[in-house]
């Protein structure tokens, strides 16, 4: 079969994704059958947990026991690698176990190379800053980045931002995971700077995937699109 165009006629140029398409389809956001959001399948299911949250807890366990930085980053990596083999062994992704050795193979070197434990906990105090500068440009700027996520899955596109009430919802929306970054950085960086390093572990296991998904879960409720003919109840979001 011929698939060239007939002569005289162009063949129409490839469609790149826009912006809210690029960043939904790299989204890791899971749905439900009601069309909700997962959250527990969001944030890697019960494995994609235990692989985010073992590691650290390991760490600051082995440390408060011996008080040993080495003996503690050993267990630490040790974990990762063996959530990476059991990943391999049942042939399922790596994605999320690889991203977890690599911040454990990161937080290590940092502690190792200052010789204090509680600097494995600065590349955290990174991201979060990172990601809260992040969004809260994204807010200032009118493109709230959850609404960007949010947006792809609800298919709306960019849409939502010709409509105020949308664009004001999804503001909204990142606000509160804005609140989740700034909630840990407000907590733990006190630990840090008083050497609580036992404390700073537990706080960092508490307030990691648990508090995220409670954010994400939230701002996806707050930024439902209000149904025809009256603005959401209070019913409306917990429904």
């Amino acid at each position: 079969m011929n698939e060239n165009p007939p002569t005289g006629q162009q063949p129409e140029p490839e469609k790149k994704p826009s912006l809210a398409e690029a960043i939904g389809a790299n989204a890791k956001v899971a749905q439900n059958a009601d069309g909700g959001i997962d959250v527990l399948s969001t944030v890697g299911g019960v494995r994609g947990i235990l692989e985010t949250v073992v590691p650290g807890f390991v760490f600051v366990l082995v440390y408060a026991l011996g008080n040993q930085l080495s003996w503690a980053l050993l267990s630490s990596i040790a974990l990762g690698v063996v959530f990476m083999v059991l990943r391999l062994l049942n042939k399922s992704t790596l994605v999320q176990s690889a991203s977890g050795l690599i911040g454990i193979l990161i937080c290590a070197l940092v502690a190792r190379t200052s010789g204090d434990a509680r600097d494995y906990y600065v590349p955290g105090f990174l991201i979060s800053g990172g990601y809260l500068l992040a969004l809260m440009a994204s807010i200032f700027v009118k493109w709230p980045l959850i609404g960007l996520l949010f947006g792809f899955i609800r298919n709306e596109g960019v849409a939502w931002r010709q409509q105020p009430d949308r664009l004001r919802r999804y503001g909204i929306a990142t606000w509160i995971i804005c609140a989740v970054f700034a909630l840990r950085l407000a907590v733990q960086l006190p630990m840090y700077f008083t050497d609580q390093v036992v404390s700073l572990g537990i706080a960092r296991a508490l307030m990691g995937v648990p508090l995220y998904a409670a954010g994400l879960w939230f701002a996806w409720l707050v930024s439902r699109p209000a149904t025809a003919g009256h603005a959401p109840t209070p019913e409306d979001l917990a429904s």
